[in-house]
């Protein structure tokens, strides 16, 4: 019974905070007035609150720029935890820019939309990331280019960096920073989560997403870990195939350190 009253009183609280959030990003975005990325960071943390997440975080955020970052992706909370403490501007399936409610707070966030199945728009939508990496906006990519169960990892897909090589490529910049990052839910009400645990928290295919979000309302208590790796270089003439390689083991090995010893003696932020 607890769980459902907690699950409809943040729901309640989404539906009366939100707009708000809402109309503030959008004053600024029309008038350049503060900080566009502040409100999408606060918001997130609103979120993240709601859900009871406790977020361990080790590493930062790259200040070098242009700076892409590459991590694996479990679910749609992945950018409510990593929104929450980094202001970065995400890279999203084409799908997303129609979903209720999620699709216009994401166009307000500045998030870039590409159709993954669509290769001739695939050169136009890359060259849409790198004029945002050249005028110094952090770009997020969920590498894998779809959502894991938790427990593994999908092998990255080397055609999602076309954004940075493009942006040497065509002389925009001599080097583009791409920063591994990796994001797991190990703990379950303080207990360690194990393989039937972790698919509680990950949203897969065609899952609908309400009752999922009700489920983690009704449950809270999930401790996340997010880890900053560091930065690999990509330059001109460097193999592409290479560096998402490179990418993929780094992130690969901060996941499964997070898996085998999960965060519990550092404070949650």
């Amino acid at each position: 019974m607890y769980g459902w009253l907690r699950a409809i009183f943040m729901l309640v609280l989404f539906g009366v905070l939100t707009p708000f959030f809402a109309l503030g990003q959008i004053v600024v975005l029309a008038t350049g007035i503060g900080n566009r990325r502040t409100l999408p960071r606060l918001w997130h943390g609103f979120i993240v609150w709601m859900l009871d997440f406790r977020v361990h975080i080790t590493g930062k955020m790259s200040t070098e720029r242009p700076l892409f970052l590459a991590g694996n992706h479990v679910s749609w909370t992945d950018i409510m935890v990593i929104g929450s403490v980094a202001e970065v501007n995400f890279i999203a399936k084409q799908e997303v820019k129609k979903w209720a409610v999620i699709g216009p707070l994401s166009r307000l966030q500045n998030t870039v939309f590409v159709d993954r199945d669509r290769r001739r728009k695939s050169a136009e939508q890359a060259s849409e990331i790198s004029v945002r990496l050249k005028a110094g906006d952090p770009m997020f990519l969920f590498a894998e280019g779809s959502t894991g169960d938790g427990n593994l990892l999908i092998p990255f897909k080397s055609t999602l960096f076309g954004a940075a090589s493009l942006a040497v490529d065509e002389g925009a910049t001599e080097r583009v920073m791409i920063q591994p990052v990796s994001i797991a839910y190990t703990r379950l009400h303080g207990m360690p989560t194990n393989r039937l645990h972790r698919p509680l928290v990950s949203w897969i295919g065609d899952r609908v997403l309400m009752p999922h979000i009700v489920q983690l309302l009704k449950e809270g208590a999930v401790d996340v870990e997010l880890k900053f790796g560091e930065p690999v270089e990509y330059r001109k003439g460097v193999n592409r195939k290479e560096v998402a390689r490179e990418v993929e083991r780094r992130v690969q090995a901060m996941f499964y350190e997070s898996l085998r010893e999960p965060a519990k003696s550092r404070k949650p932020r």
